[in-house]
């Protein structure tokens, strides 16, 4: 098989892409080198494989003609909802590459995506008694919050109207090897504790987060690949770790104590996401707990 990744020279795309490489499928990556590197695909360049990368902004026109050169038989689209502080103009972009990836499918008779969103801008500020939270209604919160929504809104149209199957795969914390430190708070934490930096911790440091692995991520996309069935999926954990014990983690009880500044407005306080329907539809559950996945990252 065929696959499109875009996203694909960044820290969840290239491990995917490696995986699918490894399964014998051939790949094709855009990705525009914004936040993605091309050194992420290094081991993936060096590979047996059919692999061809296009430094293309997953918005444009292009992405329209490559699809039909190519004919995919999926897009894994990883490019979608920025994480973190951005622009409107940024978080606007989000909806437009993917309705992009949608009409070029469209027009090019491509019958199957899986679109990668941040679960913790599509539940809300969810109560102690409601984690770990399932799929079950969507509470968008702030804007990055309103663009995944209607992009959810958006795979099930095309659905309806055009057969474009999707998954849409809420993901929780995201963590692992080729990370970026302003790339999510494991990342982060890591790299404080190698430089013997105290971390930033906004808050108290009480607030929980699900953190899973990024090839238990991976197992996940491939899996939806092939199974997708016009569902939001949350993939996580349903566990729910504090930032003060994940930082007792990465330094092993030795680190320098967190540096606490003020918390950040509608920050989440506590988070974790229901695995129960990956288990259903995907046949999906996660392996790896937190000490493994860091011993991996830390070596």
């Amino acid at each position: 098989m065929r696959f499109l990744v875009i996203g694909g020279a960044g820290f969840i795309g290239s491990h995917l892409v490696d995986r699918l490489l490894a399964e014998g499928h051939g790949v094709e990556v855009v990705d525009d080198l914004s936040t993605g590197s091309l050194a992420n695909l290094a081991e993936a360049r060096r590979a047996d494989g059919e692999l061809k990368i296009h430094n293309l902004d997953a918005a444009s026109a292009d992405v329209d003609s490559l699809l039909g050169l190519r004919r995919p038989d999926a897009i894994y689209h990883l490019g979608l909802v920025p994480r973190g502080s951005v622009s409107a103009g940024q978080v606007g972009a989000a909806f437009e590459r993917a309705l992009t990836a949608l009409e070029a499918a469209r027009h090019h008779g491509i019958s199957r995506i899986v679109a990668a969103l941040p679960a913790s801008v599509l539940y809300g500020q969810p109560s102690v008694a409601a984690l770990p939270v399932r799929e079950a209604e969507f509470v968008p919160r702030g804007v990055r919050g309103v663009v995944a929504r209607a992009i959810v809104d958006l795979l099930a149209t095309y659905r309806e109207r055009s057969m474009i199957e999707f998954s849409a795969l809420a993901m929780a914390s995201v963590y692992g090897p080729r990370q970026r430190p302003d790339g999510g708070v494991v990342a982060a934490f890591v790299d404080a504790h190698s430089s013997g930096r105290p971390p930033v911790m906004f808050g108290d440091g009480r607030q929980t987060r699900d953190f899973v692995y990024i090839d238990d991520v991976v197992d996940a996309l491939v899996r939806a690949g092939d199974r997708s069935s016009g569902l939001v999926i949350n993939v996580g954990t349903g566990e729910q770790t504090s930032l003060r014990d994940l930082w007792a983690r990465v330094g092993g009880g030795l680190g320098q104590e967190p540096r606490f500044e003020q918390p950040r407005p509608d920050d989440l306080a506590r988070f974790a996401v229901s695995p129960v329907r990956a288990r259903i539809h995907l046949g999906w559950s996660p392996w790896t707990d937190l000490d493994t996945g860091l011993r991996h990252i830390q070596g």
